[in-house]
């Protein structure tokens, strides 16, 4: 009966090893993850000291909101516009109520909506940076999204610092219906008054910008780039497809087909982007703080 006999005794490792096996499983759970774009396993300290960028195939992972400004911005930054949170105008419920919804992504990124205000230091630049949180139900614009980039718009004119906005989003918030799409009138207006007094506005668009942060303010920046392979557009390829009933070309809505296209400006690697903003304001004439 030699093809019962196994590895630390005649039967098997015997309670004790099967409790040491099951302990190091445990232990190393959790501790890796599969990229999406080359499908190879990463440990995730390594995806981490890498900024989320895959070190086989260059993959941009999504990043929260708040790893997106400590990316940015030197040590020290003041976060504003915060406490605002939505209140369920609707009533709506789907599978979920939209209420419990809210409480679950607030529990789950510990953010009061998808999105988070900063000012602080971008090289020798005093900025204003809103960086939205895909993790926040998608993205997703509500009221309080809407109403916290509109007072970085406001902010940004009346201190004259420049505005960079990071767009990571699946589009209106529904569970909010008409409140939900009339932000994008309302920060497009205050963009406006922004262009006017000649302060300069950067978009920065990640994977994935779609839906009417894509038709509002990821697309009026003075200056729009994005990272390397995000989707950006307004209905997804699939949406696109089934209307048309055709097949839509090899990297369609990926960044780099945009920029072939003309809708971008620059498409960026995440490690070179804070030295690329930088650059950037220099070029547009943005005084740096003596």
């Amino acid at each position: 009966m030699s093809w019962f006999k196994r590895e630390g005794g005649e039967y098997g490792p015997g309670p004790k090893g099967a409790a040491e096996a099951a302990r190091s499983r445990v232990q190393t759970e959790g501790l890796w993850i599969k990229c999406s774009g080359c499908r190879g396993v990463i440990w995730k300290a390594d995806l981490a000291a890498n900024l989320s960028v895959c070190p086989k195939c260059q993959h941009h992972f999504k990043m929260g909101a708040r790893r997106r400004i400590d990316l940015l911005l030197e040590p020290g930054y003041e976060l504003v516009d915060g406490g605002l949170r939505s209140t369920d105008p609707l009533g709506f419920t789907d599978v979920k109520s939209y209420k419990k919804r809210l409480h679950a992504a607030r529990e789950a990124t510990g953010l009061d909506d998808a999105i988070l205000n900063a000012v602080g230091q971008l090289g020798p630049h005093t900025v204003v940076v809103s960086a939205m949180e895909y993790g926040f139900i998608g993205g997703s614009m509500g009221a309080v999204v809407g109403e916290t980039i509109a007072r970085a718009v406001d902010r940004a004119r009346v201190g004259r610092m420049p505005l960079i906005v990071v767009a990571a989003s699946g589009g209106a918030r529904m569970m909010e219906g008409v409140a939900s799409l009339m932000q994008m009138a309302k920060i497009s207006s205050a963009l406006a008054q922004l262009d006017d007094a000649k302060v300069p506005y950067i978009c920065v668009l990640t994977d994935p910008t779609t839906g009417g942060v894509t038709a509002s303010f990821a697309m009026l920046g003075d200056l729009n780039i994005a990272e390397p392979g995000a989707l950006i557009g307004f209905a997804g390829p699939r949406v696109i497809e089934q209307t048309i009933r055709q097949k839509l070309p090899e990297g369609f809505q990926r960044s780099e087909f945009l920029l072939e296209k003309g809708f971008l400006d620059a498409v960026v690697h995440r490690r070179e982007l804070k030295a690329y903003l930088v650059r950037a304001l220099e070029f547009m004439k943005v005084p740096a703080v003596a």
